[in-house]
């Protein structure tokens, strides 16, 4: 079952039909104590809170059954105008809208087949969700936050109301059919409950964790999380690396430099620049006979001209003065091209 956000104009709208209800059952109990059948009650009540203004059902002789028809007319009388408020806010507040949005949302979340799940719609959520949508891969955010669940309903994502810790949510926005879950909450001790609970539900789904404190990482592992990411980790990687090494911006506008490291060191490999100078022995060589003499040991990913701009290597097959050569290459066996050249590179990592 969906669940609805919990709104002031929604309560009052929910209260006022309670209202109702209970003030039904009191008058047609009422009037039937009075010998009524409950069809014959049902009427009275109905032209008497509406003030239709018919002739009564029958005639009210006693003192009590007149104080009882009082009383149903006053209280009848105020729930109608609460209800009537409830429902003028809810038009007035955009409630209804909001609502309709989230009900063809929750229809659309049942539909999803091999999708993402963003459990946060922060910072982080919200530059995952243009991600992911900018790739057309299908994804639907979960937050507790009626505001960032609002946010995400305006900007055309899929959203669910709900504790991602919890499996009822989990199980709502279909993690049977899910391909990776990812946590991006900014509270560790969260993201932990919500890794635990996925793994238990599905050991077979990737899991990506947000870790803001490195002692953190551990405990994500521990709970079965796949990768663990930490930004505050990678902001100050890339920031000192910017300072150290300002030329060096290779690969930037695609991902964290931190995060292609560690891909990289898994398969024993290493990305290294090498700039070209007057006295480099290589200047006029073709780069394709650079790889080669490399034996390789290395292949050539790019080329940065000396005004920045970065190229392909087919678009300049010759190395010039000035040039920045990026290199890919085994992690222990420095490439014989490096070995030889008159400056020693420096590493990326």
């Amino acid at each position: 079952m969906r669940r609805l956000p919990e709104t002031p104009a929604l309560n009052r709208f929910v209260i006022g039909i309670t209202l109702f209800v209970l003030l039904t059952l009191v008058a047609v109990g009422g009037y039937t104590s009075f010998g009524w059948n409950w069809l014959d009650a049902l009427y009275m009540y109905v032209i008497t809170v509406f003030g239709i203004g018919y002739s009564e059902v029958r005639p009210l002789v006693t003192p009590a059954q007149r104080f009882f028809n009082m009383m149903i007319i006053v209280a009848g009388s105020a729930a109608t105008v609460y209800t009537i408020g409830a429902v003028v806010q809810l038009f007035t507040e955009g409630e209804i809208k909001r609502l309709l949005d989230m009900q063809r949302a929750s229809r659309d979340i049942n539909k999803l087949n091999r999708h993402v799940i963003v459990c946060g719609f922060g910072r982080i959520g919200q530059v995952m969700a243009q991600e992911l949508a900018a790739a057309k891969t299908p994804f639907v955010i979960v937050d507790v936050n009626e505001q960032r669940i609002d946010l995400a309903l305006q900007l055309g994502y899929l959203a669910y109301l709900g504790s991602a810790a919890e499996e009822e949510t989990l199980q709502a926005v279909g993690i049977d059919r899910a391909i990776a879950l990812a946590t991006v909450l900014p509270n560790d001790t969260i993201n932990v409950f919500i890794t635990l609970t996925a793994r238990s539900m599905r050991p077979d789904l990737l899991i990506v964790a947000r870790a803001n404190l490195a002692a953190t990482e551990s405990k994500l592992r521990m709970a079965g999380a796949d990768h663990v990411v930490l930004p505050t980790k990678i902001g100050a990687s890339q920031m000192t690396n910017l300072i150290r090494r300002p030329r060096i911006d290779f690969l930037e506008q695609t991902g964290d430099r931190e995060t292609l490291n560690d891909l990289l060191r898994h398969i024993d490999a290493r990305l290294e620049e090498l700039e070209i100078t007057p006295e480099n022995p290589y200047i006029g060589t073709r780069l394709t006979e650079l790889e080669i003499h490399g034996q390789g040991a290395f292949i050539i990913v790019g080329l940065r001209k000396s005004d920045g701009q970065l190229f392909p290597i087919r678009t300049h097959p010759l190395v010039e003065v000035g040039d920045t050569l990026i290199l890919l290459g085994h992690a222990q066996d420095a490439p014989k091209l490096i070995r030889r050249s008159t400056l020693r590179p420096r590493s990326f990592r």
